[in-house]
């Protein structure tokens, strides 16, 4: 299997047509494509990141996970998840 990617050239007309996008617009595009991605079969590549958190919170959150039977970790994607997710219109 080819580790080669391609590379997508973007048009002038493109990118102002992204800059001039809502955070709702943005936030939708996204959401799409993850389903799209999803769809295809294949899961996004995920990141480790570093975030500050007062104890008292993360050992109250984490207590709370494990007491759902759920890895705390899980569960903070699946908040974010749902955060970032535009309610379908009816």
């Amino acid at each position: 299997m080819s580790d080669e990617r391609p590379v997508q050239y973007l048009s002038d007309d493109y990118l102002e047509h992204c800059r001039r996008m809502t955070t709702a617009q943005i936030c939708e595009f996204l959401e799409d494509y993850r389903v799209l991605v999803l769809a295809a079969g294949h899961r996004a590549k995920r990141r480790a990141i570093s975030i500050r958190i007062e104890e008292p919170l993360l050992r109250a959150f984490r207590r709370k996970a494990k007491a759902a039977g759920v890895p705390y970790q899980t569960q903070i994607h699946r908040l974010m998840e749902d955060w970032v997710r535009i309610p379908e219109e009816a």
